[in-house]
């Protein structure tokens, strides 16, 4: 057994984190990334502050989540709560589409489009502005504390604040109308759940894209753990040809010594130089050419930087590439790879593709065909029928006539299906009961009415009744709702 002091000798479990200074690096896939971040930020800052015009009686702002009022608006669709499958529809559309896309073309969500990745890509760009690029990083990183680093690091981070204000500051707009909210927030008067809000938002924002990077995507991240199960051999990937780059030489010079000492016609030498510009490229700090990593976001940067090299050394670019595992094999052996039209036409993304347009059309089909009125009747159940001073059974239902309109409309709600039955409201009385009654519903909104229905009292003793509203406007629509109208145990024996 050994010694328990001999413990405190061993290496320890975890290894301490290293400082990754992604290098600038320029190419397609760097303007790629530029243009998606510009977009998605575009987006998310700008969206809340666009206006739409809905009319007189509804909200004026093209995003907003309405808590207050159980609406969601999204320029002209405008969400209920009993249309909840709509949002449930579409959180299923972006699950299968992330499949697809994964299945693809990798982890290109990673790379590019992840708000982790966009937010980190833009405090990287904050703190090459203020420090310098890599090797200046270092540098700065290993120098005594003194007044110029001082003013850098709180520069840095004092921007690296501002962004994550401005980050959960724009998240709350969605929520509530953007230049109300954003006037309470300035004078002290917004909820104290929209400053609490803005306070958690800006410190994760901080922590995660500023301080953690790159080991959220590799620690805390599931996405990684999850996409080995969406992949196979023909989703493309990051991966560094070794066929060409391998037996690899050190450094330009050596490259160029041993070209001119390779006499023998078996002698190849390889297209890396093991330069590691790719390494000092990659966000996450890792090493491309020791084969798929869960550390590789696919941002593709690490490809723009090993093309630079190869162009300097007039070789053919793409080295380090996007390809598939069946790509690889077939390139090692010198056959011709897959067509890009062939990877992307393969049984699992065309049922991606399918069960994706399939829900996405039937949603189209629905907002288009749906209609702006609707009616929902319960039943009154204390108690459940009253028999009235001439014989006749009464019922009371709740009615609620549901106007989705943005304007005010008039409705006919309307009974069938019990002979002899009349109908009149809260408001009416049973001497002028008859088939329909009319009612005013205001914009945008739920009327709940008390309604009456009295019928003979010789019938079964349960009995379906159906409610109907039908708008009266030009535009018309009309609802249904079923429920039962309840008798007398043997009324249906009485004379």
């Amino acid at each position: 057994m050994s010694d328990p002091s001999d413990l405190i000798h061993q290496e320890p479990f975890f290894e301490a984190r290293r400082k990754v200074f992604p290098k600038a690096v320029h190419g397609s896939f760097r303007r790629l990334k530029w243009a998606i971040m510009a977009i998605t930020l575009t987006i998310y800052y700008v969206m809340p502050w666009i206006r739409w015009d809905r009319g007189p009686y509804a909200p004026h702002q093209a995003a907003l989540v309405d808590i207050a009022h159980r609406r969601f608006y999204l320029f002209s669709i405008e969400i209920w709560p009993h249309e909840f499958y709509y949002v449930a529809g579409m959180l299923i559309m972006a699950g299968i589409g992330l499949f697809l896309v994964t299945s693809a073309v990798g982890r290109a969500w990673c790379g590019y489009a992840c708000p982790q990745t966009v937010w980190t890509d833009l405090f990287v760009h904050v703190e090459r502005l203020i420090d310098g690029d890599r090797n200046a990083q270092f540098r700065l990183l290993n120098a005594p504390w003194g007044p110029a680093k001082i003013a850098r690091r709180v520069a840095k981070h004092a921007i690296w604040l501002l962004i994550a204000l401005a980050t959960g500051g724009a998240w709350i707009f969605y929520f509530a109308d953007a230049p109300t909210l954003a006037r309470q927030l300035v004078d002290g008067s917004a909820p104290f759940v929209a400053y609490a809000t803005i306070g958690v938002l800006t410190f994760t924002t901080y922590t995660l894209g500023g301080l953690m990077r790159e080991q959220v995507c590799i620690y805390m991240c599931p996405w990684p753990r999850i996409q080995a199960t969406l992949m196979d051999e023909h989703s493309l990937a990051v991966a560094y040809k070794y066929w060409r780059g391998e037996p690899r030489t050190r450094g330009l010079k050596r490259t160029h010594d041993l070209v001119e000492l390779a006499t023998e016609p078996q002698a190849r030498i390889g297209d890396c130089i093991d330069c590691n510009a790719c390494v000092a490229a990659c966000p996450t700090g890792i090493d491309i050419r020791d084969g798929a990593q869960i550390g590789c976001i696919t941002c593709g940067l690490c490809i723009d930087a090993c093309d630079d090299i190869m162009t300097k050394l007039g070789r053919e670019p793409r080295l380090i590439g996007y390809t598939t595992e069946a790509d690889a094999r077939i390139a090692n052996s010198g056959g011709t790879p897959w067509t890009a039209l062939n990877r992307l036409l393969r049984p699992r993304t065309l049922i991606y593709f399918g069960v994706w347009g399939a829900i996405g059309l039937g949603m189209v089909f629905s907002l288009g065909n749906r209609t702006r009125i609707d009616l929902s009747v319960a039943h009154g159940r204390n108690p459940q029928w009253v028999r009235l001073s001439d014989g006749a059974v009464r019922n009371s239902y709740v009615v609620k006539v549901r106007n989705m309109e943005e304007r005010p409309r008039d409705v006919e709600v309307s009974i069938a299906g019990v002979p002899g039955a009349l109908l009149w409201d809260e408001d009416g009385e049973r001497t002028g009961a008859a088939q329909s009654v009319r009612l005013h519903v205001d914009a945008d909104q739920v009327r709940p009415v008390q309604m009456f229905v009295a019928a003979p009292a010789v019938g079964p003793e349960h009995v379906d009744i159906t409610f109907t509203v039908r708008a009266l406007d030009a535009e018309g629509g009309h609802a249904r709702d079923t429920t039962r109208f309840d008798r007398p145990e043997n009324a249906e024996h009485d004379q």
